[in-house]
C-alpha cells in the first residue's frame, strides 16, 4: 500500500514522495514515537527503511522502552503484535543546514530536511523477516564489510536477544528550507561552536 502523502502547511516547502524516500534512505538516524503509560515518548534509534514495502525496520533489547509500547497495547486490549495493524508510531527524520541570521532574533532562522512518516508498528515474529530486518540495517551502516568475511552473520539464537520492529507507514511528509548560497552571514553551527 502507498503512503499518504500529507503536505505541511508551507506547501512551498513540501516534497515530493522520492524526495522522502530519498531522505529515508540517506538519514543517519530517526526519532521514532509513540505513547506509553499515558504519557508521549521519543527515542532516538538507527534504522533502515524497505521502500519495497515502505516500512522501516529498527531494533532493540527485550524490555526497552519501543516493546513497552507494544506490550501495554496487548496488554490493555490492543492489538496483539502481528495481528491488525499494530500500535500507532510516528518516526522523525531530519538533517540540519545553516543559521541564517536576521536583523531581528525573532526572523532568525534555519535550513532543514525531514520526513514525517507515520503509521503502526509491530514487533517481528518471523525469523527469516527478522533476519532480513537486521541485514537491511547492517547493509546501511555497514555497506563496506561482508556477513561471514568481517563479521559473522546473524545467528538463529541470536534473534532471542533482540527485539525486530517493522514500522508500517501509512502516511509520510517532507519538508524542506534553503537559502540561497550568498546568504549574508548564514553559516554552520559547527564552524563557530568552540570558539
Amino acid at each position: 500500500m502507498r503512503p499518504e502523502h500529507r503536505h505541511p502547511r508551507r506547501r512551498d516547502r513540501s516534497k515530493d514522495e522520492d524526495w522522502i524516500r530519498a531522505l529515508l534512505h540517506r538519514g543517519e538516524a530517526g526519532v521514532f514515537s509513540s505513547v506509553l503509560d499515558g504519557l508521549p515518548f521519543s527515542l532516538p534509534r538507527i534504522y533502515a527503511f524497505d521502500e519495497a514495502k515502505n516500512a522501516v525496520y529498527v531494533h532493540g533489547a527485550f524490555g526497552g522502552l519501543t516493546g513497552r509500547v507494544l506490550e501495554q497495547a496487548a496488554g490493555s486490549g490492543g492489538v496483539q503484535a502481528g495481528e491488525g495493524p499494530g500500535v500507532p508510531m510516528n518516526l522523525t527524520v531530519f538533517e540540519m543546514g545553516r543559521l541564517l541570521p536576521a536583523d531581528e532574533a525573532l526572523e532568525f532562522g534555519v535550513e532543514y530536511r525531514s520526513v514525517v512518516a507515520s503509521g503502526y508498528a509491530n514487533e517481528v515474529h518471523d525469523q527469516t523477516e527478522a533476519e532480513y530486518g537486521l541485514e537491511l540495517i547492517m547493509r546501511k551502516y555497514a555497506p563496506h564489510l561482508e556477513a561471514g568475511k568481517d563479521y559473522r552473520p546473524i545467528a538463529p539464537d541470536e534473534l532471542l536477544r533482540t527485539s525486530v520492529i517493522r514500522l508500517d507507514i501509512e502516511a509520510w511528509s517532507g519538508k524542506e528550507k534553503t537559502a540561497p548560497e550568498d546568504f549574508p552571514g548564514a553559516y554552520r553551527l559547527s564552524e563557530i561552536r568552540g570558539r
